[in-house]
């Protein structure tokens, strides 16, 4: 007999976890406060790097996992969801061949380039001291991602609820209440709280061991650029020609090429933030793609907002206690993950053992 499976939270996370139990045959409500396609949290947009280098393996076999379960929603959607046009990390020696390394042990390829050849095969992009390619890397869209997850949910039989907001959660016994703003009360054999930046709200006094988490406003640009579809992702790690910890991510997207800092905003309270733009963020980022990025046009910047929530090693929360079941903590490299990250959320509420390095509770394994 199936179970009665509540999802808090329709972002990627969320959405895809709905998509895993429902095709497993649970019964599944998805719960989203907001309207579809909205950009108040950190799932919205038209990009997002897809890659499988990281230094650490962890990582690596994580993202190895994700790629086919993307292929795989596209093929259940009918949906064009991922590019895979490649990535380009540059920078100090030590950081993109800790990454070589790191894919050469998983048997996935890399080469390295040196900065004339990566100008001369990306002419609108400027490397820094040497450069690491990887073929199996590029952009995800975000929202049609997003959509595609509760598309597939729906096609297995979830009920995918938008404007309603979760305001309390209880534990009762082995199942959990849900009560939403409209004063409905669900009773649910488990939950699954995936709010993003509301998480740890929703979750107060409800499960122990919960990594403290930084919500900040991070800001984003798009330049435009003529060959913006043709760019492949790309990585600047702080340095060498930049200060240490002081990178820069970029991809092209239907909205030009974006380049961002990575989680260096500003603190913020996700209900009442006032998403203006940071003046002097962008200025940074302009006078950046003045020097690295020859191919945009560096004078017109378009400037949007989006949510980080951070924890203290960057690590994901992906546990379960009791009827709860959390996915939180994404820190701002979590998306490439969402199609795998749903799986290890059915996997935990049909008992299987998550990851130790993703569980609630001090010592995290590393």
């Amino acid at each position: 007999m199936s179970r009665h499976i509540v999802v808090v939270g329709g972002g990627a996370m969320g959405s895809s976890a709905a998509w895993h139990l429902a095709a497993r045959g649970e019964r599944v409500t998805l719960f989203e406060q907001f309207t579809p396609g909205h950009d108040r949290g950190s799932s919205h947009g038209s990009s997002r790097i897809f890659r499988l280098a990281y230094p650490d393996p962890f990582y690596v076999t994580l993202a190895v996992r994700a790629l086919p379960l993307w292929r795989r929603l596209e093929e259940e959607t009918g949906r064009h969801l991922l590019d895979l046009t490649g990535a380009v990390d540059h920078g100090p020696a030590e950081a993109t061949t800790a990454l070589h390394d790191a894919l050469t042990a998983a048997g996935r390829p890399s080469h390295f380039l040196t900065p004339t050849q990566v100008a001369e095969r990306w002419p609108g992009l400027r490397a820094d001291t040497g450069a690491l390619f990887h073929p199996e890397a590029g952009r995800l869209h975000a929202d049609e991602a997003v959509a595609a997850f509760q598309q597939a949910a729906w096609q297995h039989g979830a009920r995918i609820r938008h404007g309603v907001k979760v305001t309390r959660l209880a534990v009762r016994g082995e199942r959990a209440e849900v009560v939403t703003d409209g004063e409905e009360a669900v009773i649910a054999d488990a939950v699954v709280v995936a709010a993003g930046s509301w998480t740890p709200g929703r979750l107060s006094g409800l499960v122990t061991g919960l990594p403290p988490m930084r919500i900040t406003q991070e800001q984003p640009v798009h330049f435009p650029a003529p060959d913006a579809l043709g760019w492949p992702s790309f990585i600047h790690h702080g340095g060498a020609g930049l200060p240490p910890g002081a990178g820069v991510y970029g991809l092209g997207s239907n909205d030009g090429v974006k380049a961002g800092f990575h989680g260096v905003g500003p603190v913020v309270d996700p209900d009442h933030r006032d998403r203006r733009v940071d003046d002097r963020a962008v200025v940074r980022l302009q006078e950046y793609a003045a020097r690295w990025l020859p191919g945009v046009d560096h004078t017109a910047p378009v400037a949007t907002t989006c949510l980080y929530t951070t924890t203290p090693d960057q690590d994901f929360v992906i546990d379960r206690q009791g009827p709860l079941t959390v996915l939180a903590g994404f820190s701002g490299h979590g998306f490439k993950f969402a199609s795998v990250v749903g799986l290890l959320a059915a996997d935990l509420i049909g008992g299987a053992p998550g990851p130790g390095r993703f569980a609630l509770g001090p010592p995290r394994a590393h």
